[in-house]
């Protein structure tokens, strides 16, 4: 069970520095004003409606980087920091979360992908620490209730690294859009790239937190008659 705990310890650790460092950008480059001087809101309808978008509302909700798209009711979620926000670090977040609004009008296939593993994963999280639970405890006596365990994790696994490209991909919708409508500029747009980029890191280390608890618990089913 060691092994286990280095791998929480160690993706623990690097999660919170990501997390540090990401609110740290944040923090910066919301002292630095963007263009025009719009506001996150008004860069979310902006892009939306430069992009053929007319049925994507824009909401504030509570909360610190609580950014969301939900493709469920086209809305696009923002923080009161970013929807009030006349910043690069707002106008980079709002920009990102228009960019999956954009990958739903245009049927990004990850983000289908994505959308369409949501209730399964949904299940999963809900079940799967019991399972592993009992398949650990019982992996001499009944290896398929680890066995199932595993499915169960591999489904959240899967997820994780499917959430990769879509985030990457509204990233780059988001800075290519900023550059263009010149809401960024030479000096801004580095800093707005810089912002995303660190926004991503999260998603980075918990698909591979992710996989690397998924390999441990198929080793223990692998050497169960070790």
């Amino acid at each position: 069970m060691a092994s286990i705990w280095i791998i929480f310890i160690v993706f623990t650790i690097l999660s919170w520095i990501v997390g540090q460092q990401l609110k740290s950008k944040f923090s910066k480059f919301s002292k630095i004003p963007i263009n025009y001087g719009l506001s996150g809101k008004e860069v979310a309808e902006r892009m939306l409606r430069e992009n053929g978008i007319n049925d994507v509302k824009v909401l504030s909700v509570p909360g610190q980087l609580t950014d969301h798209y939900n493709p469920v009711n086209k809305t696009v979620n923002l923080s009161p920091e970013v929807y009030s926000g006349r910043s690069v670090a707002a106008a980079a977040v709002a920009a990102h979360e228009c960019g999956h609004a954009v990958q739903h009008n245009r049927a990004y296939a990850f983000l289908q992908m994505r959308s369409r593993l949501v209730p399964v994963v949904s299940f999963a999280s809900k079940w799967m620490q019991w399972v592993l639970l009992a398949g650990i405890l019982m992996v001499q006596t009944v290896p398929a209730i680890l066995l199932a365990g595993i499915v169960l994790f591999a489904m959240t696994t899967l997820f994780s690294f499917i959430t990769l490209p879509v985030e990457i991909d509204a990233s780059q919708r988001a800075l290519v859009w900023l550059g263009g409508a010149g809401i960024t500029d030479k000096e801004t747009y580095p800093k707005a790239k810089e912002a995303l980029r660190w926004a991503a890191y999260t998603y980075v280390i918990a698909a591979l937190s992710s996989l690397a608890t998924l390999i441990y618990y198929i080793m223990i089913f692998m050497g169960r008659r070790d």
